[in-house]
C-alpha cells in the first residue's frame, strides 16, 4: 500500500501539545462547605474542581472540602449527581460556600422544535445528545457523532468512501416510495444541509423519534427529525479554541482471493506477473483537520466565529475532499433586554475527487499473474493507452480504471438565517425568522480515448459536465405565550406561520470523439459529436412552494402531570388541485409516578403515551400534471430534429403520504440520579404510500405513473440504561446501553383494487445483473407478509453438487423437477432486529477513556461477490474467491441461491479514545488536552464479505423495499487512528 503524509505540516500540532507538558506553578488554599439549597443538609461526596485543570477534592461527611488551586486560576466547578452544577468565581476568596439545586437532569433543556422544554416536561419520543456524549475521532460527518447512541436510530455507511453519505432509519422503515431519510433543522433552518455544519461547531443534536413530537414538522416529519443546535457565545471573555487532528486509515477487509502462485496452483493461468491488485488500488488515507473559533460577548451581546479545514485522503486512489466551513452567529439584545435579534451564517466549499467504485470490483476478480504496464509505447497495449487488458466480458483492469479516467465535483453550500424576538409583556413574545438557502454542485467526469472501461475506447473519449444550484428562503412568524398560574399550572402556547419557497436549475452535456485527453471534460467544444448531432446537452429549472400553520400548546401540572398538543396544516404545490393541503395533529400525555405516589425510592418514573400523524412529500414537481419533453434525435432532410413525447401522466388526485404513529414511554431515574434510562414501545401505520407504478398506455400516455398506493406497519422496543459513578474526587465514569428491537415491517398492500394497479399479491425484483444473472430477481414483495425478503433458490445444504457437476437446487413444490421458477423460496430477510451501543467512559483526574461498542443482529446480507466470483471452474479466465476450493467439483455457472445469502450479525469495537489534560498550564492557557483515538478496531461477525453493515437502500428501482443486497461497487471499509490536541486560550 502508499503513504502518503506530509510530516511537517499533520505532525506539528502533536509536537505542539507535547511542548507545554511541565511548568511549575505556585498554590493557595480554598475551603467551604456544600449543602442541598432547599434543605441546607450537606451534601456527601459532591465534586469540586478547578476549572479546566484536574486538580480538585469531594466534601467529606459534614459537606466541607479543602482544596488547593493554583495561583491564576478563575473558577470552580461543582457538580453532584442529580443536582444542577454551578461555576464559581474565586476571585480573592479563601472560603467559598456553596448550595446546589436539585434536579439536574430533570431541568436539562431539551430542543423540541420551534422551541425548547425542560426534560421533566417532554411527552414525546425525544432524544438528547449533547457535544460530551459525541462520538470522537475522525468525524467528518455530523450523523457518525450519533452512530450508536439514540436507541431506534440506525446510521451505517458500508463503506469508507469519504464522499459517500450515511443511511439514516430512525425506528425501521418509514415509507413505501417516499425520503427515509429524517428531516435535518439547523439552528431553525428547515432542511439544513448536513455538509453545511462542521462536527466541530455542534453544541447538541436532538432527536425526535415519535409521531406526537414530529408532527408539529407536519409534511416531513414521518421518516423522523434531527434538530442540530450550534455552538454560541457566551458574556465573559474573550476565548480562543484550537482543535486539530490527524487520522491514519486503512483497508479493513478484503475480499478473500487467490493470490501469486497459489492462483496457478489452484488452475489459472499464468501470465508471468505478480500483482496484488487491492494494493495498488489503495493506500493509506490521511485526514488532517483544523479548527479555530473565536467567542465571547457581554450582557448584552454575544458572538462565536469559527472555521473548519478538513483534508481528506481515502483508502482508494485518488479518492478524497477538500473542505473549507466557514461560520459566525452573533446575538444583540435591546430595549431593555425586550428585543432579542440572532444572525446565524455559514459558508461552505468543497473539492471532490469523487473516484471510481467501480475499481473494487474489478479488482477482486483480475488475474493476480497479469502485469499492470503503464509503457503507452508497448505497441501491445497502446490502444489502451499502455495498460493491460484483455479484451473480455465485464473484464477490466482497475488501475487503468482509476488512473486514467477523472470524476471530479466542487460544492458550494450558503446558509443565512436572522431572527427576531420581542417581549410585548413577560408573557408573550412575537418573534421572526427569515432564512436563505443556496447550494452549487458543479461535476465533472472524463472517460479516456483509451480506456477501455466506461465505453472511452469505444467513443473516442467521452465527457459529462453537469451543474445544479438549489435555492430555497424560508420566512416565519410565531407567537409564544408563557404563564405560571397559582394552582401550579404552567401553561405555554405557540402559533405560527411559515411559507418556504424551493427553486432547482441545472444544466447538463455529454459529448465525445476528442482528438486528445488534455481537456478532459473542461472543452466540450473540442467533442465532435455535437458536429455529428450525436451530442446531448440538457437543462432544466422548476419551483415549489409550501405554507404552514401551526400550534402547539404545553401544559404542567405542578411537576406531575403533562400534556402536549399540536396542530400543523400544510399545502404544497406539488400535489393534485384537490390535494393540496393536509392535515397533522398530534396529543401526548405524561405523568411522573414518582412524584403522584410519594415513590422516594425513585427519582424520576414518568409514563408517557403520544399519538401523531405526519406526512411525506414528493421529491419532484409537477408529478400531478400531464407534461411533455424532448426525447431522441432523429435524422430528417439532412438535419438532426428533437422529437417531443410524454414525460409523466396527470394525476390530479396524488396527495401526502400519511404515517400515524403510537408511542408508549416510561423514563426512570432513582439512586440519586445514578441510574437513568427509558423503555418505549411504538406502532406505526403508513397509507397512500407515494409508489411508482407501471400503467397500461393506452389509456395513459406515459408507461408509469407515481401514485398513492401501498401500506406499510412498523413497529418495535426500545431501551437506553444508564449508569452514573463516582471514584473519589476528580474520578467518575458512565456506562450507558442503548438497544433497539426492531419488529420486521409488514406490506400489508401495494396494490389499488379500483384501478388494478399494483402488484397483485406479489412481485419479484431487483435484479443482480451482469455477467450471466441479468433476469435474476432478488426480492419478493408480498401483501400481507413482511418486507426485506430474499427470493431465490435453495441449494441443498447436505448435497449442494450433483455428481455432473451442477448446482443442487431443492424441488420446493414438490413436482419432482427443479424449475427456476416454480422452486424459489423465502430465503432471508435483511432487515435487521435488534440493535445494541454500548458506551463506558472513565475520567481519572488528568485522564479520560472511552470505548463503545455497537453491535446488529438478526439481518441478511446478500453476498454479491460470491454469487458471481464463487465459481472454482471459471479460475482459468478471472480470479475467483478462495471459499470456491469447498466446492471443487462444481462446473456450472454462478447462479444466485439460498448459499449466498448470510447471516451478518456483527458486534465492533467501533470508537476508543483516550485523553490526557494538562495539568500545569503555561501563562494564557485555560485548558491543554491531547488524545489518541481508534475506529473500528476489531468486527465479529461470521459475514464472509468485507462490511457486515445493514444495506437499507438498493440502487434499484425497488430502493428501500430491497434491503440487504452487498453490491459489488461497494466502496472498502476502513480503520482509522487519529491524534489530536485541544488548545483553549
Amino acid at each position: 500500500m502508499k503513504l502518503k503524509v506530509d510530516y511537517f505540516s499533520k505532525w506539528l500540532l502533536l509536537v505542539l501539545a507535547i511542548t507545554f507538558c511541565n511548568f511549575a506553578i505556585a498554590q493557595r488554599t480554598i475551603t467551604g462547605t456544600v449543602t442541598d439549597a432547599e434543605t441546607g443538609e450537606p451534601l456527601i461526596g459532591a465534586n469540586i474542581l478547578v476549572a479546566g485543570t484536574s486538580s480538585g477534592t469531594i466534601t467529606d461527611f459534614d459537606g466541607t472540602y479543602n482544596l488547593s488551586v493554583p495561583d491564576g486560576a478563575t473558577t470552580l466547578d461543582v457538580s453532584y449527581t442529580g443536582y444542577s452544577s454551578q461555576t464559581i468565581e474565586i476571585g480573592s476568596q479563601s472560603t467559598i460556600d456553596i448550595a446546589l439545586s436539585a434536579g439536574e437532569l430533570l431541568d436539562e433543556v431539551v430542543v423540541t422544535g420551534y422551541g425548547t422544554s425542560k426534560s421533566r416536561e417532554v411527552t414525546g419520543s425525544i432524544v438528547s445528545v449533547k457535544e460530551e456524549d459525541f462520538n470522537k475521532g475522525n468525524v467528518n460527518d455530523p450523523t457518525q457523532l450519533l452512530q450508536g447512541k439514540v436507541a431506534g436510530l440506525a446510521i451505517a455507511r458500508p463503506g469508507a468512501n469519504p464522499n459517500g453519505g450515511f443511511n439514516i432509519r430512525l425506528r425501521g422503515l418509514s415509507t413505501v416510495g417516499a425520503s427515509q431519510q429524517p428531516l435535518v433543522v439547523i439552528d431553525g433552518v428547515l432542511g439544513g444541509d448536513l455538509n453545511s455544519v462542521d462536527p466541530n461547531d455542534i453544541a447538541s443534536i436532538d432527536v425526535l423519534k415519535d409521531g406526537s413530537a414530529a408532527a408539529i414538522y407536519g409534511t416531513r416529519g414521518a421518516s423522523g427529525v434531527i434538530l442540530i443546535t450550534t455552538k454560541r457565545g457566551e458574556a465573559g471573555s474573550s476565548k480562543v479554541n484550537y482543535s486539530g487532528q490527524l487520522s491514519l486509515e486503512s483497508a479493513d477487509r478484503l475480499p478473500d482471493v487467490y493470490q501469486g502462485q497459489e492462483y496457478i496452483d489452484a488452475g489459472g493461468t499464468d501470465l508471468g506477473g505478480n500483482v496484488n491488485w487491492f494494493d495498488e488500488l489503495l493506500q493509506t488515507g490521511t485526514t488532517q483537520t483544523h479548527n479555530l473559533s473565536l467567542s465571547g460577548g457581554t450582557p448584552t451581546t454575544s458572538y462565536r466565529v469559527s472555521a473548519n479545514y478538513r483534508d481528506v485522503e481515502g483508502v482508494a486512489v485518488n479518492t478524497g475532499f477538500n473542505r473549507i466551513n466557514v461560520r459566525g452567529n452573533l446575538t444583540q439584545k435591546a430595549l431593555n433586554n425586550r428585543l432579542t435579534i440572532s444572525m446565524n451564517l455559514a459558508s461552505t466549499s468543497s473539492d471532490q475527487n469523487l473516484g471510481f467504485d467501480e475499481a473494487f470490483r474489478y479488482a477482486t476478480i483480475f488475474t493476480p499473474t497479469a502485469p499492470v504496464i503503464r509503457d503507452v509505447n508497448n505497441s501491445s497495449y497502446d490502444q489502451w493507452g499502455g495498460y493491460f487488458q484483455v479484451d473480455a466480458f465485464d473484464y477490466f483492469n482497475p488501475v487503468a480504471i482509476i488512473e486514467q479516467n477523472t470524476r471530479e465535483q466542487k460544492v458550494k453550500n450558503i446558509s443565512s438565517n436572522i431572527r427576531g424576538d420581542y417581549n410585548i409583556t413577560n408573557d408573550l413574545v412575537v418573534g421572526m425568522f427569515y432564512s436563505y438557502q443556496r447550494s452549487n454542485r458543479d461535476f465533472g467526469q472524463y472517460i479516456s480515448k483509451y480506456s477501455f472501461w466506461g465505453g472511452g475506447l469505444g467513443s473516442n473519449g467521452n465527457a459529462i459536465r453537469e451543474n445544479n444550484e438549489n435555492q430555497d428562503q424560508l420566512f416565519r412568524l410565531e407567537a409564544r405565550y408563557n404563564k405560571s398560574f397559582a394552582n401550579n399550572l404552567d401553561f405555554k402556547m405557540q402559533l405560527g406561520y411559515e411559507f418556504q419557497d424551493f427553486a432547482f436549475q441545472g444544466f447538463r452535456a455529454q459529448g465525445g470523439d476528442f482528438l486528445t485527453d488534455a481537456f478532459t471534460y473542461n472543452n466540450l467544444g473540442a467533442s465532435l459529436d455535437f458536429d455529428n448531432g450525436l451530442g446531448n446537452v440538457s437543462s432544466y429549472k422548476n419551483t415549489n412552494r409550501l405554507i404552514s400553520y401551526f400550534g402547539r400548546i404545553n401544559l404542567n401540572f405542578d411537576d406531575r402531570f403533562f400534556a402536549t398538543a399540536s396542530l400543523r396544516r400544510d399545502g404544497s404545490s406539488r400535489f393534485g388541485a384537490d390535494e393540496k393541503w393536509g392535515l397533522f395533529p398530534a396529543v401526548s400525555l405524561g405523568a411522573d409516578l414518582a412524584r403522584i405516589g410519594n415513590m422516594s425510592s425513585f427519582d424520576q418514573l414518568k409514563l408517557r403515551a403520544g399519538y401523531g400523524v405526519t406526512g411525506q412529500n414528493v421529491d419532484e414537481s409537477l408529478l400531478s400534471l400531464q407534461r411533455f419533453g424532448p426525447g431522441s434525435k432523429f435524422y430528417f432532410n439532412g438535419s438532426y430534429v428533437p422529437s417531443y413525447g410524454p414525460v409523466s401522466n396527470a394525476n390530479p388526485n396524488l396527495k401526502w403520504e400519511t404515517k400515524t404513529d403510537v408511542n408508549v414511554g416510561l423514563d426512570f431515574a432513582f439512586g440519586d440520579y445514578k441510574w437513568t434510562g427509558s423503555l418505549e414501545y411504538y406502532r406505526t401505520n403508513t397509507s397512500d404510500g407515494i409508489f411508482l407504478f407501471p400503467v397500461p398506455v393506452p389509456p395513459n400516455l406515459f408507461p408509469e405513473t407515481k401514485l398513492n398506493v401501498g401500506e406499510i406497519e412498523n413497529s418495535g422496543l426500545e431501551l437506553t440504561l444508564a449508569y452514573n459513578g463516582s471514584l473519589g474526587a476528580g474520578k467518575s465514569y458512565n456506562i450507558t446501553l442503548t438497544g433497539s428491537r426492531w419488529f420486521t415491517p409488514t406490506l400489508v398492500t401495494l396494490s389499488d383494487p379500483e384501478t388494478g394497479v399494483g402488484i397483485g399479491g406479489f412481485r419479484t425484483g431487483a435484479n443482480l445483473g451482469s455477467p450471466g444473472q441479468n433476469n435474476t430477481p432478488l426480492v419478493r414483495l408480498e401483501e400481507g407478509g413482511p418486507l426485506g425478503q430474499f427470493w431465490g433458490l435453495v441449494v441443498d445444504p447436505n448435497n449442494p453438487v450433483k455428481e455432473n457437476g451442477e448446482w443442487n437446487f431443492v424441488d420446493v413444490d414438490g413436482d419432482g423437477t427443479q424449475d427456476d421458477i416454480a422452486d424459489r423460496a423465502v430465503i432471508g430477510n435483511g432487515f435487521p432486529k435488534y440493535q445494541l451501543g454500548l458506551n463506558t467512559s472513565f475520567n481519572l483526574n488528568n485522564w479520560d477513556f472511552n470505548i463503545f461498542f455497537r453491535g446488529v443482529f438478526g439481518h441478511d446480507l446478500l453476498n454479491t461477490f460470491r454469487a458471481f466470483y464463487e465459481a472454482p471452474g471459471a479460475i482459468s479466465g478471472y480470479n475467483v474467491l478462495r471459499s470456491s476450493a469447498d466446492i471443487p467439483t462444481l462446473t456450472d455457472q454462478p447462479q444466485f441461491s439460498s448459499r449466498h445469502v448470510e447471516k451478518a450479525d456483527f458486534l465492533r469495537l467501533d470508537n476508543m479514545t483516550i485523553g490526557y489534560t494538562l495539568g500545569a498550564l503555561p501563562d494564557g492557557f485555560s485548558q491543554i488536552r491531547i488524545y489518541a483515538n481508534a475506529q473500528n478496531l476489531f468486527t465479529l461477525t461470521g459475514y464472509q464479505g468485507v462490511n457486515p453493515e445493514p444495506r437499507f437502500v438498493d440502487d434499484s428501482a425497488f430502493g428501500p423495499l430491497a434491503p440487504g443486497i452487498d453490491r459489488r461497487n461497494t466502496y472498502f471499509s476502513s480503520r482509522t487512528f487519529s491524534f489530536g490536541v485541544n488548545l483553549n486560550f
